[in-house]
């Protein structure tokens, strides 16, 4: 890993990415969501306090633990001053998150424990699909593998209208 000089205070995004282990890409897509920010010199180009690696570290594993973008930046935006997620932050987040994470959890093993019983393309053909169709909220609608999609208009020639045209089978997650 690339060592920068402590002199030097501002990072190019390059450095930046040398330094976090993130794409100069992700970085970009962080800052565009407030995430990170930086200030643009004379010549328009990004620089980012160092403090961006410790901001870029924390994204990154409240990332991997499958916290969302939107709740991420919530957490940050709530820091005075939008300064550096220190380690109490950490702790006092990843807390606040356990719940929602130990729920996802019981849905992932209720999932991977129902997945034997998926047939595996989707047609819910099964009286009720755990994956694709859970509780059978389709089959209180209708009945059959498909969906058709509801008759929009005549068929001109009398042919019948094809699904580029919006007529014909559609599976049920067009509707």
């Amino acid at each position: 890993m690339p060592q920068i000089p402590e002199k030097i205070q501002e990072l190019t995004v390059g450095q930046l990415a040398a330094r976090s282990g993130a794409a100069v890409s992700a970085l970009h897509f962080y800052e565009s969501k407030g995430l990170i920010s930086s200030r643009r010199t004379s010549g328009n180009q990004r620089r980012f306090s160092r403090d961006a690696l410790r901001r870029v570290a924390f994204v990154r594993a409240a990332q991997r633990v499958g916290i969302p973008l939107a709740t991420i930046r919530e957490a940050l935006a709530e820091l005075p001053e939008e300064r550096t997620p220190t380690e109490e932050d950490w702790a006092r987040l990843s807390r606040s998150w356990r719940s929602e994470l130990d729920e996802r959890i019981k849905q992932l093993n209720r999932l991977r424990d129902h997945l034997t019983d998926c047939i595996g393309c989707g047609c819910l053909s099964l009286e009720t699909c755990v994956l694709s169709n859970p509780d059978d909220a389709f089959g209180e609608r209708r009945s059959g593998s498909r969906l058709l999609v509801e008759r929009r208009g005549p068929a001109t020639n009398g042919a019948q209208p094809s699904r580029a045209d919006g007529g014909g089978e559609a599976p049920c997650c067009d509707e």
